[in-house]
């Protein structure tokens, strides 16, 4: 399989760099926005017309959840105008999409977790910009795979993970919320699992949850990372029921991933293992 990651500067892409090497009988392209604007058609184009890729992994994304309530154009310009442009490249050029997606597009209102049919009904710009990007994919594409993941970290970029490390070898207290609930995932898994579904090379498309199993709360999660980091000092973490950010967050938005396990027969590990190797 010939297979191209955009977006491979970021944590996920990185990631998916990291476990290609296992994967030997493919041939990946990793370009980032330098080599490959999604935003612009000729930029998709003139890739598209040099090289002929069986599928294609969208990692690129505006991430930046709060940026994204006053940034809306460059939100909706990734990740819907470019994630159409690659939907309509792939169809003709008869590529398999998967696009990443995002717990977000959800409300939070639910208090179990969210199964593929539930209704989208996203209450930030971020989780918006994302479902505009999901239906562009089913409106051009035939193949596709939207895979919806959830609370995303690695050693790579800035994400929840790293802060949480950087704020424990500074010595900084911090407040993290129980206002949330859902489930964090390691990108390397991800990318695993992503990867597996290449492989299998079938016609099973359509939206998959994937995520590490398991529910957690963001205090939760920084504290299982202080339990693990010996010169964590446990008096610097604070619980707190609520803290203020400027885009609104679903207070619940733990992803149900038994279709994937199903289809695939693959289910990742809990977000406490996950974590620990991480960690070790």
């Amino acid at each position: 399989m010939k297979i191209l990651i955009t977006g491979a500067n970021g944590q996920l892409g990185k990631c998916i760099k990291d476990t290609s090497i296992n994967y030997p009988e493919h041939d990946f392209f990793f370009v980032g926005r330098e080599e490959l604007d999604i935003t612009s058609e000729d930029s998709i184009s003139n890739l598209f017309s040099n090289y002929c890729f069986d599928y294609c992994i969208n990692t690129a994304a505006y991430t930046q959840v709060e940026q994204a309530e006053v940034n809306k154009k460059q939100a909706f310009l990734v990740n819907a105008k470019g994630v159409k442009n690659l939907a309509k490249q792939c169809k003709k050029s008869n590529t398999v999409l998967i696009q990443i997606s995002t717990d977000y597009v959800f409300d939070g209102k639910k208090r179990t977790p969210y199964t593929e049919e539930d209704q989208p009904n996203p209450i930030n710009v971020y989780g918006t910009s994302k479902l505009k990007g999901e239906m562009f994919v089913k409106e051009f594409c035939e193949k596709y795979y939207i895979i919806r993941t959830s609370w995303l970290y690695s050693n790579y970029g800035h994400n929840f993970y790293n802060s949480i490390i950087k704020s424990v070898e500074e010595g900084r207290g911090l407040k993290i919320t129980t206002e949330q609930t859902g489930t964090p995932t390691n990108a390397i898994d991800l990318s695993e699992a992503i990867l597996k579904i290449i492989s299998f090379n079938s016609n099973n498309f359509g939206v998959f949850h994937i995520s590490n199993t398991g529910k957690s709360t963001w205090y939760d999660f920084a504290k299982a990372i202080f339990d693990q980091i010996e010169q964590a000092n446990m008096s610097k973490l604070e619980k707190v029921n609520y803290f203020s950010t400027f885009a609104e967050r679903p207070v619940f938005s733990v992803l149900n991933t038994e279709k994937f396990t199903e289809v695939f027969g693959f289910l990742l590990p809990s977000w406490e293992k996950s974590l620990k190797k991480i960690i070790s």
